[in-house]
Order: C-alpha cells, then structure tokens, then sequence
C-alpha cells in the first residue's frame, strides 16, 4: 500500500512539473519569474540557509533550467531547410543538453553529501595484516627514500605490516634491453634502489617483464605477500603515522567492505595554481572533487579507487584476479569491477598523505590526457550504464565521472559558437534579445548560483570553466583519438619532481596565443558590426557579450602558460615545532619555521649570525613524533639572516645514513593535522558577486603577463638567430 503511494505522489509531482515546463507564458511573465526565483535563491545564500533550504534554493535553479531546456528545444533551432545554419546550431545545442546533464547527475551526487566521519584511529582494536605497496617506475631514489620512511614509520605494530617497494624501472626486460645506455641506467637503479630498501629495512620486489603497467605491477606485488589488507601510495605519497590507523578499522565493520579510500593531499601547487599565484589563498582544483564529489559518490557506495592513499582488501580482489589492467586507469576500473560483484566502499575525508603535483603545464595536460583517455577507455569498454551488478545509483554515480571527461566537446562549441555569427554571418541560435535575457541569462545566472549552492567554499566562481579550457585545447584531440582507437593508449607516468627554474612560456602554449588572437578579432568585428548595422543590434550585443568572456578566459589562460620559475619543484609547508640548533659542540634554542623535502628554515635565538659560513656542517635536534628521546638529524647552512637575538637560518637536509630519512619524513609527513589546518585556512566561500570580479581583475593582469612573456619569448629568439648569424661568418675564418 505504501508503495503504490510513493508512486502516486512521484505520478502527481512528476505531472505538475512537466506542466510547469511546458507551460505557455509570455516572455514578460517568463522575465518576472526568472527575476522571483534568482532573488529568492540569492536571499537564501545570504541567510545561509542550510538542509531543507538548500534543497529548495536547488530545485526553484532545477524549475529554471528545465524551462530553458524546453524553450531551447521547441523554439531556438534553425530550420532543417538551412543547413549552414542547423548544422553548427544543433552542434550548439548538444553541447548545452551535455552541460544540462552533468548538471542533473552532480546534483544527484552533491546534493546532500555525507558528513565527515569522526576520527578512528583512537578506537582501533583490531590490526589486521597489512601490505603496503609503493610502486615506481622512474622516480630517483631522493624521493623514494622518503615515501618509504614515512611508510615505514605509520603508527601500526611493526610485525602487523610491511612495506613493499614496487620497482618496475629495473624489470629483468629492462636491466638486459637491447639499448646498452638504457640497460646500465636499470642496472644502476636496481643496485642503488635495492640498497637503500635494505639500509630502511622494506622489501624489494621487480619483475620480469613491464607488462600491464601500474596494476601489473601491483598484481605482482600481491602474488608475493599474504597480508589481509593492501595499502597503495604512489612514489611521491608520502603517508602520515595515523594512515592505517584512521583506516583499517572499517574493515571489522563491513565485510564486504573491499576500499577506504582518503583524499590526495599535495605539497606543491599545480601549473595553473603555481602560475596564477593561488596556491596560498584559494582552494586546489582537487579539492573539489576530494572535498565534495567523494563524500557525495560515497553517500551511494560509489567512491571509488583513486590509485593511492588507500587500502583494500585482498580477499575482494582475489575476486577480479587482482587490480584491473584494460584500461591505462587501474584505480577507477577496479573499483568499478568490485562495486559490480556486490562489493563496498568507504570514503575517509581526512588528508593523510602529502604528494607532489605535476610542476609544468605539459606535464599537467599530459597527467589529464591519460585520465580523460583512461575514463573514455572504461565507458567504452565496462559501460557503467548498463553494468550489471551496480545499482541504479552506482550506475548513475560512475556514468558522472566517466562522462565528465567529454567536456573538451561542449567547451569547443561554447568557445566558437559566438564566431559563427562574427565572422561568418550565421545565425545558429534563433532568439531575440529580449528573449535571450529572459531564457539564457536567467539560465546562465542560476546555473552558476547552483554551482556556488553545491561547491561555494571548495570552488570559486569560474575557476572550474578556466581548468576545463585549459585543458580542452589539448585533451580535444587525445579524447578523439581513444573514441577512435580505444585500445591504443598506453600507461605514461606523470613527472613529479621536475622544477621550472627560468620563467619562460610553456612549449605547448602557442595555440592558446592563436585562439586569443582570433576572439580579439571577434571582439573588433562585433564592436564593427554595432555600428554598421543597428537593425540587428540586440544579437550582436549579446552575441559580443558571449565573446568577450571568451576573450576574458582565453586571457587568463595566457597567464597560465606562462610558467613562473622557481628554484625547486618541493613546496615548503609551514610548521611551529621546538628543536635546538647544534654547531659544533653549542646547542641554541630554536623553532622551526617551515620544513619542505630538501631543507628548513629555523629561528634560532642568541646564535653568532656573523661568524657563519655558507655550507658550514650543522645539526637540528628534535624529538620525533612518538618517541622518547631526542635525536639529531644533520644539515648544512645555506643562509643566515639576523634579527637581532633571533637568526633565521636557511639550512640543507644532509643525510648520511637510513635513520637520517625517518627524521625528515617526521619533520614534513608525520602529523596530518598540519594537512588540514592549510587546507581550512584557504577554504572559504567569496560568493558569486565579489568571486566573479576578483576572477575579472586576475584574468586582467594574467593577460598582460602572457603577453609580456611573448614579447621576451619573441626577442629572445631574435637575439639567439642574430647571434647563431654572426657566429657562422666568424667560424669560417
């Protein structure tokens, strides 16, 4: 009975909304309930209305812009008999009908999210045996020395886990290549890297043969131990002591319970972040996804594999044969695999591991190449739509982060469309001005009103459409290329430890100067077009306006090409942590200021500034994090600057035997509250009015730069043929 009810309320609520859609009203009516519904939306933002509010503010935005989908599809496409028109205009239509849908699956996914769980790690009273697998491939020994420290350090029984290195730079088929230079580098590296596993006391595991890239690897690292659970941090992810604390206990709640995967947390900002200088002060891009997608896939068992910083249970993946290999995303494929044999997961959303993000912008585009090429792999090839075993609601969580990755299409048309008119005359969206501001507009606006609902304090208002233009340019092609050939990508490892020490413009940035270039020239054509011809006035001003936010981002997408440099690739993290600082047979008070992977800088008090020379052999004194005892790690003085009784000393990390390793993981993984604070101290909300002008004024300066940065990429050019035509008449004397 109860359920023919919930029916029946779903028939009546589901009939009076395609009646309001579909409902004939006139454009003035159309304006005034626009105008009602985006003030109610605004005054609920700024009450700060939460729960049921939240919910309602998001469906009057979901009545708008189904009544845009409506006018939009019987009213706006050319007619059939103009093909010139259609073709482009239906292209158009597309890529907003797209847009509309990922719109409705986020707010299937985000709407309500799950809350934060609480701490676990003081309530653990079983631990299960666990492997702990760092695979690598070309990752130096520098970085791989603190991952496996700070893995070797967790806060877990030492006979109850064991750390693994994965090493598939130094596979058989490589250390005996055909290629003389390449086999002697993997010699050297299997020696070196064989070493430092026996001076930190982790096993050592290679393999025969590179196949199956990353989950090959990983499948090899299962065939060799036995441990109940398997715990996976890439090269670069370094864990902090409470990581298997804060995790494992979940097992002993769920049975079927096969992942708990926890955010990936990074040192360093990212190209754009980097470039733009908004690492300090704005949320990362990742965040978004870490902060809010997660917990909402969560909510219907749907968080999947993220590759790392998570453990699962062997028991569930001897189910799939190990970890998933067809397609070049391992982590996602996998868990698609297991959620389709009835299997859970759990999401943690706490950081407790610190990684290094890609530090130039090709290495950027192509870390996203090889996901977007992975999820289009995966919905060719597993279709989650139609995946048997998910439910209704896994099937829709997964179709959203596989679909996602076809945004370079829609963000194509978007940036083009305003062209067809401008240069070509066409008119590919029949509407009228008025028409426009009272369907489009109100759209667009409650559209991005939405997205502040669902993401405010995690993503700032057009943040997310400069990341997806940044990346269309070059993604467009690479997502083609799978569409047409989905077996042919292959594994590439992403580049981590790389730094930018010249300020120069990216070595893919030029297509970006190109479409800048063709929307000023747009830009003059509508300011033209204006004047010429009044009668059509209204479209050029709304078709202008289209273009001229593309010019906008275009612009600060010049920003982000242009690559800042920077001395290392290692970010400094900021710490207020007690130690002495020991030269010679003196130990002065000091404080440590901030510590990153190669050094620190220390406060130390009443210490001889003056008498100090660069590279002089020092020493920090502290007691690591649950021990009892201090001990000394030793350093070298770069720099000194005194203040007085207090001296700011810039120090190198000199390590010279394997314990040395563990202190510098203490100092910078240990504590994952440090993670955290930096993250809630940048995580806020500036809302739509004030997030949209800051993002105006950056993309202004952004501009310039890019532009400075051409003009010096263009005279050093010059410069360089005038010097190469001056040397050769001087050679041949």
């Amino acid at each position: 009975m109860n359920r023919i009810r919930s029916v029946t309320i779903w028939a009546i609520v589901t009939l009076c909304i395609v009646v309001l859609i579909t409902l004939p009203i006139s454009l003035q009516t159309q304006l005034i309930a626009s105008i009602t519904v985006v003030s109610i939306m605004a005054v609920i933002k700024l009450l700060r209305a939460e729960q049921t509010w939240r919910l309602v503010a998001l469906a009057l935005g979901t009545s708008i812009v189904l009544r845009y989908v409506y006018w939009r599809t019987t009213s706006t496409l050319p007619p059939l008999n103009q093909p010139e028109n259609f073709i482009p205009g239906f292209l158009l239509y597309l890529a907003e009908m797209y847009s509309v849908a990922m719109l409705a699956l986020s707010l299937f996914v985000v709407a309500k999210p799950l809350p934060h769980r609480p701490s676990r790690a003081a309530t653990i009273k079983k631990f299960p045996t666990v492997d702990v697998f760092v695979p690598s491939y070309n990752e130096d020994a520098a970085l791989l020395a603190n991952t496996l420290a700070a893995a070797k350090a967790m806060d877990y029984p030492p006979d109850r886990f064991e750390v693994w290195l994965l090493d598939d730079g130094s596979t058989d088929q490589k250390r005996n290549s055909d290629k003389v230079m390449d086999a002697r580098a993997a010699v050297a590296r299997h020696q070196e890297l064989k070493q430092l596993c026996e001076d930190l006391g982790v096993r050592y595991l290679t393999r025969a043969r590179n196949e199956h890239a990353k989950a090959g690897n990983l499948n090899n690292g299962m065939a060799h131990s036995t441990g109940e659970l398997i715990a996976v941090f890439d090269a670069d992810h370094a864990p902090a002591r409470d990581f298997l604390k804060e995790t494992v206990g979940y097992f002993d709640d769920d049975e079927k319970l096969f992942l708990v995967q926890t955010p990936h947390f990074f040192l360093n900002p990212d190209p754009v972040e980097r470039n733009l200088r908004t690492f300090e002060k704005m949320p990362s891009e990742n965040e978004m996804f870490y902060g809010i997608i997660q917990r909402g896939l969560d909510k219907w068992n749907a968080a999947f594999f993220c590759g790392s910083a998570a453990v699962l249970s062997r028991r569930a993946l001897k189910e799939t044969d190990g970890f998933s290999g067809m397609s070049i995303t391992e982590d996602c494929e996998t868990a698609l695999a297991l959620h389709s044999r009835g299997w859970n997961s759990v999401y943690v959303d706490k950081p407790l591991i610190a990684g290094l993000q890609p530090a130039t912008f090709a290495s950027f585009i192509g870390q996203r190449s090889r996901w977007a090429q992975g999820m289009m792999q995966i919905l060719r090839f597993r279709f989650p739509p139609l995946k048997r075993g998910l439910t209704i609601a896994q099937r829709l969580c997964y179709t959203s982060s596989t679909l996602f990755w076809l945004f370079p299409f829609p963000r194509t048309m978007f940036l083009i469309a305003p062209l067809f008119y401008l240069l070509f005359d066409l008119e590919i969206f029949t509407a009228s001005g008025g028409e426009f501001l009272g369907y489009t507009l109100a759209y667009m606006l409650v559209n991005l009103m939405m997205q502040n609902y669902l993401y405010g304090s995690f993503r700032w208002p057009w943040i997310s459409e400069l990341y997806e233009y940044v990346q269309t340019v070059h993604l467009l092609p690479a997502v083609v290329s799978v569409i047409m050939n989905p077996r042919k990508p292959t594994f590439k490892v992403t580049a981590k430890d790389e730094s930018v020490l010249v300020s120069r413009l990216s070595e893919i940035s030029r297509p970006f100067f190109v479409i800048f270039a063709v929307l000023l020239i747009g830009l003059g054509i509508s300011i033209y077009k204006f004047y010429a011809e009044p009668y059509k006035a209204d479209v050029t001003i709304v078709v202008g306006a289209w273009n001229l936010l593309n010019l906008v981002m275009a612009g600060c997408a010049l920003g982000v090409v242009s690559e800042r440099g920077e001395k290392s690739a290692s970010r400094r993290v900021k710490v207020s942590r007690r130690c002495e600082f020991v030269l010679g047979n003196e130990a002065y008070p000091a404080t440590m200021e901030n510590v990153s992977a190669q050094g620190a800088r220390i406060q130390a008090f009443q210490f001889p500034s003056d008498t100090i020379l660069v590279d002089t052999p020092a020493a920090i004194r502290f007691r690591p994090h649950g021990s009892d005892k201090d001990e000394e790690l030793p350093v070298s003085i770069r720099n000194v600057q005194d203040s007085g009784d207090v001296a700011h000393v810039g120090c190198r990390f000199a390590p010279d035997m394997p314990r040395h390793h563990y202190l510098v993981s203490d100092l910078i993984f240990a504590n994952s509250n440090q993670w955290t604070d930096f993250q809630m101290g940048r995580r806020y909300n500036p809302g739509l009015v004030r997030g949209t002008l800051w993002f105006m004024w950056m993309a202004l300066y952004q501009t310039s730069r890019g532009l400075v940065y051409l003009v010096r990429g263009i005279r050093t050019s010059s410069d360089a043929r005038g010097t190469d035509v001056v040397a050769k008449p001087e050679a041949s004397r």
